[in-house]
């Protein structure tokens, strides 16, 4: 008896939780990185000593959500991609699941970015997922000898770049990324340039820009949108 009375306050706390994530991502797909806390509470229909006795602070739901949009949408992409038999065919499928996720949850990624709430330490293992299937696949002739793997961060920071000029929440971006492999294919490519140095990510003054998006990451937009 005593058991059973000590798991329902847990169930309850952990529906809560879910509730509450569930809310915040809705909140900032609609309303953008600026809700707060007591938008997100509304929304999840609970009082905000409940959001708050969760999530002390708005740096740890966006942490939480991100989280759990890593875990539901985009690291079953990572796993299925290091399966793929074909390398080219993986790293085009995890790129897209990347920006399909970073296009869904865009107001929630900018709200990790203005809540310096980015989880860089698992940048490192998504860009090497996306070099390993580089590798494979220039070693197979699909993908041009040339391209480097430094490559592949600024191919998705342009990519990135797209969503401030089209809908956030939309498939612009697709455009881009069909030129972009267009580029990456050897068959009539020209020699590039050499590959620039690798950047420390604070020239300019500037930190990294960069945002999870699996249990491993992209490079997220600028700053600021771009003056039209």
């Amino acid at each position: 008896m005593k058991a059973e009375t000590e798991r329902q306050p847990r169930a309850d706390a952990a529906r809560n939780a879910d509730r509450i994530l569930r809310a915040a991502r809705a909140v900032f797909a609609e309303t953008g990185p600026d809700a707060s806390l007591e938008d997100v509470a509304r929304h999840a229909g609970v009082g905000s000593r409940t959001l708050y006795r969760h999530f002390p602070t708005k740096k740890d739901l966006v942490q939480a959500v991100l989280g759990q949009s890593i875990a539901q949408d985009l690291a079953p992409a990572i796993d299925t991609a290091r399966e793929d038999p074909d390398p080219r065919h993986a790293l085009v499928g995890l790129v897209e699941a990347a920006m399909s996720l970073a296009s869904r949850e865009h107001g929630t990624f900018t709200a990790a970015r203005i809540t310096d709430s980015l989880p860089l330490d698992i940048t490192t293992a998504f860009y090497e997922t996306l070099s390993e299937l580089l590798r494979r696949a220039q070693d197979g002739g699909t993908i041009r000898a040339d391209l480097v793997p430094d490559d592949l961060a600024r191919i998705m920071g342009m990519l990135f770049s797209t969503m401030w000029n089209k809908d956030a929440d939309g498939d612009g971006w697709r455009r881009y990324l069909a030129l972009i492999l267009d580029g990456l294919s050897p068959a009539a490519a020209n020699p590039l340039p050499d590959a620039p140095e690798r950047e420390s990510g604070l020239r300019s003054g500037r930190r990294a820009e960069r945002v999870v998006v699996t249990a491993r990451t992209v490079p997220v937009a600028p700053d600021q949108a771009p003056e039209s």
